[in-house]
């Protein structure tokens, strides 16, 4: 086990890193942020698996939460190790989201914790599904997959004239954040301030993982998206649109070249960051992303889930009725920016 890897472990770390939240380059901007950071590295003669853990100080008091997204599902001396380090740093639990697909054996290796430690089943913070798209298969083959109107509206966006730019300089990320301030506003979601994306637009693009693309159409930006590519896979984290120009489809055309140009890095998969179930409620403000997604030919993907490895009990169930009290208030304030 290596604790408190240093930078000349960094590439071994993200070879092992199965997710970009547990990439190095994003420890460090989670850093920038001011919340505590762990890394952990486990192996016989190479690092094997890692976990990344974020320590989130709980205002007003000397606690603490950790976080560990998208990791590997944890062992027992693995476990063991992170437990330590909680207690150390006054933690009262860490959530894990493993990014590891639901099946038999996967089950089994939870249950397995849930028995030697109090391992419980958690709030999500990370979606527990998402869309993901092949893409060594021919440009001809994926576009034969899509959804006819999927194909339709992207063609339609070449012939409108819509570029698809890639520019991760300050006025790309001007534009971005301009489009997302917009786009939050006019869907009620809550999301991180300007500062926030700031960082990690110059942290993730400094380490060569993330890119900012747009689509201009008649000199205008109509929508820009922040990508992120960590060994053989492309993610769609984030993106924002304008209410302009709608009917030019630009977003369509983004998504394909997003694709195409994953493929020219080597990439083998496209993960597009997160979906609704197979059921989805039409009703849902996310419904409309999940339908774009999924024109696209993408298999639905579902993940075990969230878990918290419980450190203080007590604490811990307080901590989760003043979390749903906090979470009203997100809503409701969410709701007036509208």
């Amino acid at each position: 086990m290596i604790k408190g890897i240093s930078e000349i472990n960094r590439r071994n770390f993200d070879k092992a890193a199965k997710h970009p939240l547990q990439s190095w380059a994003w420890g460090e901007f989670r850093k920038k942020t001011g919340v505590g950071l762990s890394r952990f590295g486990f192996g016989k003669k190479s690092i094997e698996d890692v976990f990344q853990i974020t320590w989130h100080r709980i205002p007003y008091t000397k606690f603490c939460i950790g976080y560990c997204p998208k990791s590997t599902i944890p062992n027992k001396e693995e476990v063991t190790m992170i437990k330590a380090e909680a207690e150390k740093r006054g933690a009262i639990f860490v959530k894990f989201e493993p990014n590891e697909k639901i099946n038999t054996e996967t089950e089994k290796k939870i249950i397995a914790l849930e028995k030697e430690f109090n391992f419980v089943k958690g709030k999500p913070l990370f979606t527990k599904y998402t869309f993901q798209l092949d893409i060594s298969k021919s440009e001809e083959e994926l576009l034969k997959n899509m959804h006819q109107k999927t194909r339709y509206n992207l063609r339609l966006a070449e012939k409108r004239g819509v570029e698809i730019i890639e520019d991760s300089s300050e006025v790309g990320f001007e534009d971005y954040w301009k489009l997302m301030e917009e786009t939050t506003k006019r869907q009620g979601f809550f999301a991180h301030g300007k500062e926030y994306h700031c960082k990690m637009w110059q942290t993730m693009t400094e380490s060569g993982m993330g890119h900012l693309f747009k689509a201009v159409y008649e000199g205008k930006t109509l929508t820009a998206w922040m990508v992120f590519i960590l060994n053989d896979t492309i993610y769609y984290p984030y993106g924002a649109s304008s209410n302009e120009n709608r009917e030019v489809m630009a977003s369509n055309l983004m998504m394909w070249e997003v694709i195409r140009y994953g493929k020219k890095q080597g990439c083998r998969l496209f993960d597009m960051w997160g979906s609704l179930g197979p059921t989805p409620d039409i009703k849902d403000p996310w419904y409309g992303f999940h339908k774009f997604k999924q024109g696209y030919g993408a298999e639905l993907v579902e993940f075990l889930g969230s878990f918290d490895l419980v450190v203080k009990p007590t604490l811990y169930k307080l901590y989760g009725l003043t979390d749903r009290l906090r979470w009203v208030g997100l809503k409701l304030l969410a709701g007036l920016r509208k």
